[in-house]
């Protein structure tokens, strides 16, 4: 393919940076606003093109030397190569335009990003990625855009010391796994006090003897392991613990005791212990509760914003489809003394109608999807009459999508902040309330 020369204007949604060629726009991995490049055009499509970083004509000023020897091969990471102040100047900016191209949110409705505490040794949770070839294992994450194993260098530059420590010892370990082709992957999680979760993917057919091989020679009391087969409903434990905590700080929230929050291996949680202190602290401000309230919680997974907010609400009924979070739930209500929330094991939609079916009326809904948002379920949130909506979410295009949805039916944005959950990467966390449009007029 050609080689052309470039200059990087801004950084895009899904992390290259963009710029210009004959009148179309290019864009190019690993690069920063700023930069002058030589690069190789890869691909060219009908209205844009992509190229790859070939050679750094002029460097742009905002970039730093990565801490990573391994990034920009390791596709766990877009921007270890720009200054933390210049990746939190970018998602403002990528939130924003997000947001005004698809849900057509003014920027003045839009508060600063929160940043996160530190960018780097955040992430209480990760998936190892294992190959063996040639008679070698090799452990760390796929190159971006493949499933060729990247080996780490020792250690993750984003994951919490906790998890490195561990991958140490799984490198160890799995030197002398009798079947080292059959485990493809390892899941790592720690709770906030460095209590451990290991969850073997393991693809071969000697089940009960890789659990009795596993449990042998880990001897790690703090660390609980499992194996799993398939989906999550063929996880094994193998040892104790089975689950994992983290901590929100008495009077954290106003007026609220500590609460400690437990989830098991296979349920959610946030990467970012920090960051997500920062989400429920959002969550609990704006939805303002007098203790008169009910609050419908859809994906509430292991009750993150449902314990802090039952301590201020009259009801709160939280929905969610995985039942082992649900389990955690309700242990997280019975260990923390909370009597006024309910749990219900069903998909949100579902639920919801169900709710709506029942002249069920909240004050506030809340409401936490994956990635791939809740086209769906919004257009049947106006259905319970919430004179709030919280949405928080982990991607800002899906997130505008539905606030369009939701602004048809007569809901509008109030305000919404970006939070960076995810430093060294392109991902944007946000918290986003709605009200009826008629009650800002």
């Amino acid at each position: 393919m050609k080689e052309e020369t470039i200059h990087i204007e801004k950084l895009a949604f899904g992390g290259a940076g963009l710029g210009h060629l004959a009148g179309k726009v290019c864009f190019v991995p690993f690069t920063a606003p700023g930069d002058t490049a030589r690069i190789r055009v890869k691909s060219e499509k009908r209205s844009y093109q992509e190229g790859e970083l070939r050679e750094l004509l002029t460097p742009a000023p905002e970039r730093v030397v990565p801490p990573c020897p391994v990034f920009g091969s390791c596709g766990g990471c877009n921007w270890q190569h720009l200054s933390y102040d210049a990746q939190l100047a970018a998602k403002q900016e990528i939130f924003a335009e997000l947001l005004w191209r698809c849900g057509r949110v003014p920027r003045e409705r839009l508060l600063p990003i929160v940043a996160a505490p530190g960018p780097y040794g955040y992430r209480a949770r990760t998936q190892f990625k294992l190959r063996f070839i040639a008679g070698e294992l090799h452990i760390g994450f796929y190159r971006g855009g493949s499933h060729f194993v990247v080996d780490l260098p020792g250690r993750c530059a984003i994951a919490d010391p906790a998890i490195n420590r561990l991958f140490t010892e799984l490198g160890g370990l799995m030197a002398h796994f009798p079947e080292p082709d059959k485990v493809p992957q390892i899941d790592v999680a720690i709770g906030d006090d460095d209590a451990a979760l290991l969850v073997f993917h393991y693809i071969g057919s000697r089940h009960e003897e890789t659990a009795r091989w596993l449990a042998q020679r880990w001897h790690d009391p703090a660390t609980g392991l499992h194996l799993q087969s398939g989906r999550k409903a063929t996880m094994q434990q193998i040892a104790a613990p089975g689950a994992l905590s983290y901590l929100i700080p008495a009077n954290f929230l106003p007026g609220v005791p500590e609460r400690r929050l437990t989830f098991s291996a296979g349920g959610f949680s946030q990467v970012n212990y920090r960051q997500n202190l920062a989400l429920i602290a959002t969550v609990f401000d704006w939805a303002a509760l007098t203790g008169r309230e009910t609050v419908l919680d859809l994906y509430c997974g292991n009750g993150n914003f449902s314990i802090p907010l039952a301590h201020c609400a009259a009801k709160v009924v939280g929905v969610e489809d995985y039942e082992p979070s649900l389990r955690d739930a309700r242990r997280n209500c019975q260990q923390n003394g909370v009597a006024n929330a309910v749990f219900h094991c069903s998909d949100a939609a579902s639920a919801l109608a169900g709710l709506a079916q029942g002249r069920e009326r909240f004050d506030l809904v809340v409401l936490d999807p994956p990635r791939t948002g809740a086209a769906e379920l919004v257009r049947q949130i106006p259905l319970v009459k919430p004179a709030k909506i919280i949405y928080i979410s982990c991607d800002p295009a899906t997130l505008a999508r539905d606030i369009g949805i939701l602004g048809k039916h007569g809901y509008q944005v109030v305000k919404s902040v970006p939070v960076d959950m995810f430093p060294q990467t392109y991902h944007i966390e946000s918290v986003t309330l709605l009200e009826p449009a008629a009650m800002r007029e």
